[in-house]
């Protein structure tokens, strides 16, 4: 897991293809790669052997937020697409709509994929290629993002916003719950003696 995500800003890219899907993220033949490693090197392996693409783009390579387009990381389940985000320095994708296993597996890795209405990505995405280097604010303690065009609102559901806030998975986000957890099991076992008690 990354670490806290309260507020970011970065330079952002604009991505156009619609329904791009996990294999295009990070093609199949790496995922048994060590994770330990980094799968950075991945993010988009295939396509960016296009001079064009855009990271390979003297500004855009240095983005650490994308704005895509519908559907985005549709397809297999794979973890290792938002691995490959993440740790090629992404923290923040932004679509219209998202491939849910994909969108859950962003939160549990360190990135807040945000949901913005298609029109306005389109517009966003435009601006962005007119405007190399434009940056993006993603701030989750306040659940909007501010771009070029304006500020707009968003969410993620909040167990996942807890768990980016704090900077845990799920695991850590139960454990940091405990005094609540032995509280109730002391209040638990003192209500219902017949059921908590062992002979």
């Amino acid at each position: 897991m990354a670490g806290k995500f309260t507020r970011f800003t970065a330079v952002a890219a604009p991505y156009d293809p619609v329904n791009v899907d996990t294999d295009q993220i990070i093609p199949a033949r790496f995922l048994k790669a060590p994770r330990e490693a980094g799968y950075g090197g991945f993010l988009f392996h295939d396509a960016r052997e296009q001079a064009d693409f855009f990271l390979n783009h003297p500004v855009f390579g240095k983005a650490k937020i994308l704005v895509a387009n519908t559907n985005f990381g549709c397809g297999s389940s794979r973890e290792g697409a938002p691995y490959a985000f993440h740790d090629a320095g992404f923290r923040s994708l932004i679509a219209p709509s998202f491939g849910d296993i994909f969108f859950n597996n962003c939160m549990k890795n360190g990135i807040v994929p945000v949901r913005l209405g298609e029109e306005l990505c389109a517009s966003l995405r435009k601006f962005l290629g007119e405007n190399p280097g434009a940056e993006v604010t993603v701030d989750l303690t306040a659940n909007k993002v501010t771009t070029p065009l304006g500020e707009f609102a968003f969410s993620v559901p909040p167990f996942f916003r807890e768990m980016l806030l704090e900077g845990v998975d799920e695991i850590g986000l139960t454990l940091s719950m405990l005094p609540q957890i032995e509280a109730f099991e002391k209040d638990y076992a003192a209500s219902t003696p017949w059921l908590t008690s062992l002979s």
